[in-house]
């Protein structure tokens, strides 16, 4: 009886991107930076659940918890936001400007968020750096190192697998995030929103504000990674192909398949394209 139809979660997703443009910058940093942090929780988590277990699997069973409670919370996301932020831009109810504007605060909040976390993790993982990592910060270390140095020994053919990778990784999130839309209950929500985020990190995708925490948290541990690596192998490419995935496979096609097929709509999703 919760069921929400595929077109009213449309309609929706576009008045979902309407209302996050409205929200004031302060409080898109805030939440921002709330999303960061609760993501590296669910990453360490994850982490912990994978080193002790010795399966895998275990981790990407955990993870989804993060985004569930950002979901629930009604927190700011960048992966998400790059689903729906451009739908009202699409249908003329906003401009180029306000959307960029809006994912840029979100971006230093979760970027914010997610490095703080990290700090205090590396701390208590290490005894304020007294000790050497070991079981879940040396696993955080590793992956670290091979989520850029991985990357940057295969040069050109590196960078695009990791922007590939992103684009998988926000195909998942973004359908996470769309699919909690399709139900009103919490348990709906919780169990909608869990599914693509299993399958996303249980196959090893690269999502931009996981690797916020990863990347710089290694590095704080003693990670052979310098800024440059982090930034030009990693955070660059995965954050263009998190918006190339979230937007093109998820926002962009359920938005052009569901959406009532009017001519309002259509000079509306004309004239951005004639105004550019």
């Amino acid at each position: 009886m919760d069921y929400v139809k595929p077109t009213t979660v449309a309609q929706a997703m576009v008045d979902a991107g309407t209302a996050k443009l409205a929200i004031a910058p302060t409080d898109l940093f805030v939440r921002g930076i709330l999303s960061g942090a609760i993501l590296g929780v669910a990453t360490s988590l994850a982490f912990t659940g994978a080193v002790t277990t010795g399966q895998p699997i275990v981790g990407a069973i955990i993870f989804p918890i993060g985004l569930v409670a950002i979901v629930l919370l009604g927190l700011e996301l960048l992966t998400g936001s790059f689903a729906l932020l451009p739908l009202p831009y699409i249908e003329g109810r906003a401009t180029l400007r306000d959307v960029c504007v809006n994912l840029c605060w979100v971006f230093l909040g979760n970027l914010v968020g997610s490095v703080l976390y990290g700090v205090l993790l590396a701390i208590a993982l290490t005894d304020m750096w007294a000790i050497a990592p070991a079981g879940v910060a040396q696993r955080i270390v590793q992956v670290a190192e091979a989520k850029t140095n991985g990357f940057a020994a295969f040069g050109v053919a590196g960078w695009i697998t990791a922007f590939v990778r992103a684009m998988l990784c926000n195909w998942m999130v973004c359908l996470a995030v769309v699919l909690a839309m399709t139900t009103t209950s919490t348990v709906g929500k919780v169990v909608t929103a869990w599914l693509p985020i299993f399958v996303f990190f249980a196959q090893g995708f690269e999502h931009a504000v996981v690797n916020m925490f990863i990347i710089p948290t290694g590095m704080l541990m003693g990670a052979k990674v310098t800024l440059s690596d982090w930034w030009l192998w990693n955070q660059i490419p995965v954050t263009l192909g998190n918006f190339v995935g979230g937007f093109v496979f998820t926002g962009l096609a359920i938005y052009l398949t569901y959406r009532p097929r009017t001519a309002a709509v259509s000079d509306a999703v004309a004239a951005p394209v004639a105004a550019e």
